[in-house]
């Protein structure tokens, strides 16, 4: 695989960075965090401008790109520590609406998506259902022409800021069942939905939804009831290439934060980048940046390969990428000291999103338990 960015690719990488770094300072985003949206709409909009919300979906929709076009920007982003609704609305909503969606559907939706217009959530995640696809216990019940939903969803990314829920309930199966799961279309403001949003960890914003006999019409299904499994799973793949992207930019400025500070930092009249001890723990934080990078690179190439080689490579990125985040993050406040635990330096925010990016869409052990059972079903298939 050649790792090296085109030129086209390095031009969308500068522009991006020249964004972050002029426009998303960390007191410019303390503003955007202390806002009643809690991120920027004015940021989205030059987002728009730029045609970044329209990254690695159909170019007859307006997007353009692949998934190392995706994966460019979300590292750049990353530096960026950006609290808008991009994994949610752009990689996760804009691919359930390309993968399942009508031709009407992705006419109207994803135009409006990528002009900005048009801000998404996936609630897909339940209370009891940890990190696992394809738990649902939200039901879909047919109503006439229609559906009526009722269910709970947990931990929706910016649900409390969408202006269109795309909602996972089961239609058939067993509540672990692959198939019998539906997407459907649901404005937040319907009868029987009900929203507590709330600030995450990390600044972004998340909702607890609950739905009690939501009514849904027939044109606001996303495919075919019940089959959207694959779409899902191919979504999620998706955003968890964003996140890897995101997790290595947020390391480069971790590192390079940690770097400064061993420089400047005096003990014993010297700076305590001088020691050795703290040289090696530097090198090793490095090491697991370059590491991480690769494995982010090798997760954007694999994105359209078959599924099975997909979920591999992907379980295998998310597993290394979260370690590698949450080593760089621990090794980053104990050379800090006391300065890595306040909330006025940047260094800190960093460090709380790689922990935070470790739980988004399957944390480390868990990819890495399921990275064994697909590799062990290869080898199976393979010896049969």
């Amino acid at each position: 695989m050649d790792f090296r960015l085109n030129d086209e690719q390095r031009m969308l990488q500068d522009t991006v960075a020249r964004l972050m770094r002029e426009q998303y300072t960390f007191e410019n985003r303390q503003k955007f965090l202390d806002s009643e949206e809690g991120f920027s709409r004015d940021m989205w909009a030059q987002y728009a401008e730029l045609g970044l919300l329209g990254i690695g979906l159909p170019e007859q929709y307006g997007g353009y790109g692949s998934a190392i076009e995706l994966m460019v920007v979300a590292e750049q982003l990353g530096r960026g520590l950006i609290l808008e609704p991009y994994l949610a609305t752009v990689v996760l909503g804009g691919a359930l609406i390309e993968l399942a969606g009508s031709e009407a559907q992705k006419e109207d939706l994803l135009g409006r998506l990528i002009g900005g217009e048009l801000l998404l959530a996936f609630a897909h995640g339940e209370p009891q259902s940890r990190y696992s696809l394809s738990e649902v216990q939200t039901r879909a019940e047919k109503d006439g022409d229609g559906w009526t939903l009722s269910g709970d969803k947990a931990v929706v990314l910016h649900g409390d800021r969408a202006d269109l829920l795309i909602v996972s309930a089961r239609v058939g199966g067993d509540v672990r069942d692959r198939d019998g799961i539906g997407l459907f279309l649901i404005d937040p403001k319907a009868e029987g939905v009900r929203i507590r949003g709330y600030q995450t960890i990390d600044g972004l914003r998340a909702a607890e939804i609950s739905l009690a006999g939501v009514k849904v019409a027939a044109d606001a299904v996303l495919g075919e009831p019940g089959q959207a499994y694959p779409a899902i799973e191919k979504a999620v793949a998706r955003g968890i290439v964003a996140l890897c992207a995101e997790a290595v930019g947020a390391m480069e400025v971790t590192n390079e934060f940690t770097l400064d500070y061993l420089k400047t930092r005096k003990q014993f009249g010297v700076p305590i980048g001088k020691f050795q001890v703290l040289q090696h723990r530097m090198v090793d934080m490095q090491l697991e940046l370059e590491q991480a990078r690769s494995m982010a690179i090798l997760a954007a190439g694999r994105l359209n390969a078959d599924d099975e080689e997909r979920e591999r490579t992907i379980s295998a990125a998310k597993h290394y990428i979260g370690k590698a985040g949450r080593f760089i993050a621990e090794q980053a406040i104990q050379m800090h000291g006391g300065i890595g635990m306040t909330w006025e330096y940047a260094m800190t925010h960093y460090a709380k999103r790689l922990v935070m990016l470790d739980h988004q869409l399957g944390d480390t052990e868990y990819h890495l338990e399921r990275f064994s059972r697909l590799m062990q079903g290869a080898e199976e298939e393979t010896a049969a």
